[in-house]
Parts: structure tokens; C-alpha cells; sequence
């Protein structure tokens, strides 16, 4: 399996945690985004959406979109419930992850991180949202050690890749301790060292 993507990006990074995680052998392919590596025409050969992460298995086939290809790698594994219930659950914060989160704290620890914005530079709609998101966040894992059942799941991985960030897109965790201790909590059992 070879897996394209970025190391700076949590949607790559959410493939690469799981993949090692369960022990999948994979090659990883380095594309820049900054560079505009995901919009070459060979790259677009492989995937017409022109983005990352992007999975090649051995096959040859191809899965875009990271909540899809986590969802794809954690099918009859520990990080994916078998209860339907359960896995519907999962699929809930999968979705809201890229709807209600990503495009908020993600975007905008990219125009911090990438472009170079201060954080007061950044939209205010987006800051609002994103604090609205980790603020939800908060709530739900409280009291609780993971975001689904009593396990490690995909919806964790989806979640904390761009959380454990947020601070580099101007977020504060420090009024979110169930939020702090859960990042804890997935750090050492995904076995990453810790983001400060």
C-alpha cells in the first residue's frame, strides 16, 4: 500500500495514525500542497479531487478522502466497533469531523501555519465556529475516555488529528481539560509523542 500525503496535514496524518496503529505496511509517499504537488497532472491522474491523503493498494486501486480510507483500514479491527450501532456512532463524529471541525480549526491553523497570519489575522467566523466545535468536544467526552464506546476508534483518530493542533491555528485547550487529558489518553495509546 502506498499512502500520498503530507505529514503538516491532520487529514494525512489521521491515515498514517491509523495505519501504524494496526500494523499495515505502507510506503509513504511525500506530496507537497504548498507546491501544488496535488495538482499535477499526474497526480490528478490518480485522483481527479487533487487532494491528500490518497491510498494505492497493492492492487492498484485507489481510496481518496481520510475519513473514507480510515473507515476502509479499520473495517474487522479494533478501531471500528462491531456493533452497528456502535459503528453508525463512529460514522456520526466522521462526519461532523469534516463538516463542523476541520473546516474551522484546520483552515485556520493553516493561514497561521502555512501563510503566516497572526491569529488575530484570522476570520472570525471560523474562530467562532472552530471554539463552538472544541467546545462541543468538551461536553462529549466528558466523564468518558473515548468518543465511542470503550475503545480507541477511527472517531478518536479523526478528531485528534487536528485538535492535538489546534493551539498552532490560535486555539486554546486550557478551559477544555476533558478535551487535554482524552489528547493525553490517545497520544499514548497510538504511541505519538506529545505536540506542545
Amino acid at each position: 500500500m502506498k499512502i500520498f500525503g503530507d505529514l503538516k496535514s491532520g487529514n494525512c496524518l489521521k491515515v498514517k495514525y491509523t495505519a501504524d496503529h494496526l500494523g499495515i505496511p505502507y510506503e509513504w509517499m511525500p506530496v507537497d500542497i504548498t507546491k501544488g504537488e496535488s495538482r499535477t497532472n499526474d497526480f490528478l491522474s490518480k485522483s481527479p479531487m487533487g487532494q491528500v491523503p490518497l491510498v494505492e493498494l497493492a492492487d492498484g486501486r485507489r481510496i481518496a478522502q481520510s475519513n473514507a480510507i480510515i473507515r476502509f483500514l479499520a473495517n474487522g479491527t479494533s478501531l471500528l466497533p462491531e456493533d452497528r450501532y456502535q459503528q453508525a456512532k463512529v460514522d456520526e463524529l466522521l462526519f461532523w469531523e469534516q463538516y463542523s471541525h476541520e473546516p474551522y480549526i484546520a483552515v485556520c491553523r493553516f493561514h497561521m501555519l502555512y501563510l503566516g497570519r497572526a491569529a488575530e489575522e484570522r476570520e472570525s467566523q471560523r474562530v467562532e465556529r472552530g471554539e463552538a466545535a472544541l467546545d462541543l468536544m468538551e461536553r462529549l467526552v466528558q466523564g468518558r475516555e473515548w468518543f465511542v464506546g470503550d475503545a480507541v476508534s477511527i472517531a478518536d483518530i479523526a478528531l485528534l488529528a487536528y485538535t492535538r493542533v489546534a493551539h498552532e491555528g490560535g486555539f486554546d485547550l486550557s478551559s477544555r481539560p476533558s478535551v487535554r487529558s482524552w489528547i493525553k489518553r490517545c497520544e499514548t495509546t497510538l504511541n505519538l509523542s506529545s505536540v506542545h
